[in-house]
């Protein structure tokens, strides 16, 4: 007998989380476990820190402007932002930044120094960072710079920030996902706690991802990520809070007409299909890029440290997510997949 998603996740001793799957708009299967702050019950409605779940949605954000003539994706970064001309950066494009082919998958060593709120000092630093490699000639997942590139490109083009220009998208759209939390919804917001013995140090200790994930500082440590300071703040590598029933519902509608509806068709193949494959430096394994997210022949999706993720799956057509606020491993949502797969995909 197949095991229920309820069962599942009562199995993970999960201090609180939510599983999600969607299919042909409707929702399929959903669970709830925990609590959000070891007291209040979790909900269908409670958001979550999801870490890198939110790169797609920076890149869908820079995309509407590319829709709207506003951006192109083979423009020069620097076009809208000369001072990023520097140390062999003059010629990257926004389709580089977006498939993580910039060359800048870390913030300078000085960024550890400073604040994760300080948005100018650390574009500041991008600006006049050195390339790890030659734009477009590799890849490396831009695991908190991200944000940050794509964020400078919608301001510089239009005078607002990465975080708003998404917010109004994902109202339109039904999206209960969120770059920057509003006010009104800090009350539903989980604390994230370490569950693994390993957290940060799987991160901190590692040579590749030490650099990438601890400068600025203090986007491992739970106590600055439950604090109303982060939650305010976009940070759109890494910010996006959200509901498992949000997640499901946005990957369910990037490939149901929806996404493609809003950015165009053309546009939308951009989005979703294979624009880069190689050996991501930063991974340290054989990555499928598109403008925004991963993907291979069984699935389109992305997943976060800590252990959140989100995708659609081509042999099932269905679209799933798994948040959490306990920070461990990705066991957690890979036993959430296969339990989906086998129910829904393909024979």
């Amino acid at each position: 007998m197949t095991r229920t998603l309820p069962a599942l996740l009562g199995d993970f001793g999960d201090p609180g989380g939510a599983a999600c799957a969607v299919r042909s708009g409707e929702i399929v299967d959903e669970a709830v476990t925990g609590y959000l702050d070891g007291e209040r019950p979790w909900t269908p409605d409670t958001l979550t820190m999801t870490y890198s779940c939110a790169k797609p949605l920076a890149a869908l954000t820079v995309l509407v402007l590319v829709r709207d003539g506003v951006l192109g994706l083979d423009q020069r970064v620097a076009d809208l932002w000369p001072a990023y001309a520097t140390h062999g950066k003059d010629a990257t494009t926004v389709r580089q930044v977006l498939a993580h082919q910039a060359g800048l998958p870390a913030f300078p060593e000085a960024a550890a120094d400073v604040p994760f709120d300080h948005y100018d000092d650390l574009v500041g630093m991008l600006a006049d960072a050195t390339p790890a490699f030659e734009p477009g000639t590799a890849c490396a997942e831009h695991a908190l710079t991200y944000g940050h590139l794509c964020d400078q490109l919608v301001r510089l083009a239009t005078g607002e920030t990465l975080a708003d220009r998404f917010r109004r998208v994902a109202d339109h759209q039904g999206w209960d996902l969120h770059l920057q939390v509003a006010e009104g919804d800090l009350g539903r917001v989980a604390d994230p706690v370490a569950v693994d013995d390993s957290w940060p140090g799987r991160y901190v200790d590692d040579p590749r991802w030490g650099p990438a994930m601890t400068r600025p500082a203090g986007l491992l440590d739970p106590d600055v990520l439950r604090s109303r300071r982060f939650r305010t703040t976009s940070f759109p590598a890494v910010s996006l809070h959200a509901s498992a029933r949000g997640l499901a519902t946005f990957y369910g509608h990037l490939m149901d007409g929806t996404v493609a509806d809003l950015l165009g068709p053309e546009l939308h193949r951009e989005y979703v299909g294979p624009h880069v494959t190689g050996h991501d430096l930063l991974l340290d394994r054989e990555v499928t890029w598109t403008l925004g997210f991963q993907r291979d022949d069984q699935d389109i999706g992305m997943g976060g440290a800590g252990g959140s993720s989100a995708w659609f799956s081509f042999t099932g057509q269905y679209a799933a997510a798994y948040v959490t606020r306990g920070l461990g491993s990705h066991d957690r949502d890979d036993a959430v997949y296969d339990l989906l797969e086998e129910r829904f995909g393909a024979p």
